[in-house]
């Protein structure tokens, strides 16, 4: 793999960064973290060398410094939202992201239910997470928030949340995802805090856009296919050309918030510390692009992967037209085609080639292509994983890592018993016969040795795969794409 991004010095320089918007402050800096803390797949997908827990190593260097809040809005306690990545909900995620950042050292103070309005589901939670020792705060719904700035900034409107006890000079606020009230709720304790006479600051960590590359760049433009569902869209920042005039890229959201933002801090300091919305940001991932050329490529990869996901998602009833419209419209701006993805291309051929058959293709680290298609035995991601294991070990393709003879009796169970409709082996079901099969059988432990190298590859699949098979791929690290037509197979 080609890396494009230093992580060993955005740890040194971000760290620093954050030290020196603390210091500005004095007491205490609420900083809300947009985005993931960790597992963030798509940064490290667009900057070849980003580490997906960076962001959490370099907290580490702060450690004794921060302390960690984790906000979630009754509302989707109420809905019991879930995040479309892992499957979960967002309650639950709350318990997940605690324990993954207690087991790495970090104090997690308090867990902020937001716009709160007496919902019983909400008061359930807060009793579950009290019974298991979490310190749990209630804000609530109002009126006419953002934009009523006159209530907000009163003991009637931000006065009525729980003001949240903290102890350390840094507060990361995170959520397990967006809309769950990050922003509301630094905004809250500054209020409070400056009620008690405490000098306390907000900063904004948001990894993308990035603010210091330019507005077209590929990888802010693959910012915009991410969150195609959210309709954002990349700017300049007016307020950063007026004050500084240099350009500087932000999204709409938060440039079009920062007029209320500014009376806000106005209301609550007499004087707004910041110019624009850029000038919140702490985020120094910018400056730390090692080669340009190869995240410009990697963007350009992540944005086709974005439309088929669109796609996917259109066809199974879970996505929009507009979100598919959108993202095409992105790839016709920048000039990119779904066949600039090798996979692409070799599965379409391998399909033809095949009579029309499901067929699937991977792209190596070293740029070679294997493909395979269907067969009664074998469903397309399962003959693949076979095939490039083959490949990798150096084990002839004629040779059957499974005998058929053992086949039957899984497909046999499948249908006979677990009454399934579809007889091929999965891939999950590959791996595990050839596990059992590498006790006594050296190829198959060769072909087992390789599966790590999979990691950052690239497949596409003719047709949509089950669910299994995207988490079996996904578990290897594998970056997948599948064509929209087809069932799932």
């Amino acid at each position: 793999m080609k890396y494009g991004f230093d992580t060993e010095k955005y740890i040194q320089i971000q760290s620093e960064h954050i030290r020196e918007r603390i210091a500005k402050f004095g007491d205490k800096l609420y900083m809300e973290f947009g985005g993931k803390l960790f597992d963030d797949f798509h940064a490290s997908r667009i900057l070849p060398g980003f580490e997906p827990d960076v962001k959490l190593k370099m907290l580490e260097k702060l450690k004794d410094e921060l302390e960690i809040i984790i906000v979630i809005s009754a509302v989707d306690i109420e809905k019991n939202k879930v995040r479309a990545d892992l499957g979960i909900t967002y309650d639950e995620d709350v318990l997940r992201l605690r324990d993954e950042f207690t087991n790495r050292g970090f104090c997690v103070s308090s867990v902020v239910i937001t716009h709160y309005n007496g919902q019983s589901s909400a008061d359930h939670y807060r009793q579950r997470l009290e019974r298991e020792g979490i310190r749990v705060y209630y804000h609530h719904t109002i009126e006419g928030y953002p934009q009523n700035v006159a209530l907000i900034d009163s003991d009637e409107g931000f006065g009525k949340n729980d003001f949240v006890e903290t102890t350390k000079p840094l507060v990361v606020v995170t959520a397990p995802g967006p809309g769950s009230g990050k922003m509301a709720v630094c905004l809250s304790q500054l209020y409070q805090e400056s009620q008690r006479g405490v000098k306390a600051g907000y900063a904004k960590f948001e990894t993308f856009p990035i603010w210091n590359l330019p507005l077209k760049h590929p990888v802010n433009i693959a910012y915009e296919a991410a969150t195609a569902d959210l309709d954002d869209v990349n700017m300049i920042d007016p307020f950063h050309l007026e004050a500084y005039g240099e350009t500087a890229v932000n999204y709409n959201r938060d440039i079009e918030i920062f007029p209320v933002l500014n009376a806000i801090f106005e209301g609550i300091y007499g004087e707004n510390p910041y110019k624009s919305p850029t000038d919140m940001g702490v985020n120094m991932i910018g400056y730390c692009i090692s080669d340009d050329e190869v995240c410009r490529e990697a963007s350009k990869q992540e944005i086709i992967r974005r439309y088929y996901t669109a796609l996917g998602a259109l066809a199974t009833g879970h996505g929009s037209d507009s979100e598919v419209n959108k993202i095409a419209l992105l790839m016709k701006q920048m000039k990119i085609t779904p066949e600039m993805r090798r996979s692409v291309v070799a599965a379409h051929e391998r399909r033809d080639i095949s009579g029309g058959k499901p067929a699937a293709a991977i792209e190596l680290s070293d740029g070679t292509i294997v493909t395979a298609e269907t067969s009664p035995l074998l469903g397309p991601s399962a003959a693949l994983i076979l095939n490039v294991t083959k490949h990798l070990a150096g084990i002839p393709h004629s040779l059957k890592l499974i005998p058929q003879n053992m086949i039957e009796p899984i497909q046999k169970t499948k249908v006979s018993y677990l009454h399934g409709h579809n007889p091929r082996l999965h891939s999950d079901e590959v791996l595990v016969a050839i596990s059992m099969l590498s006790l006594f059988d050296e190829n198959c432990k060769k072909a087992l040795s390789c599966l790590p190298l999979l990691k950052g590859c690239q497949v596409h699949s003719t047709v949509l795969l089950s669910e299994v098979d995207r988490k079996v791929f996904k578990k290897l690290g594998i970056d997948l794409t599948c064509d929209p037509a087809g069932k799932k197979r």
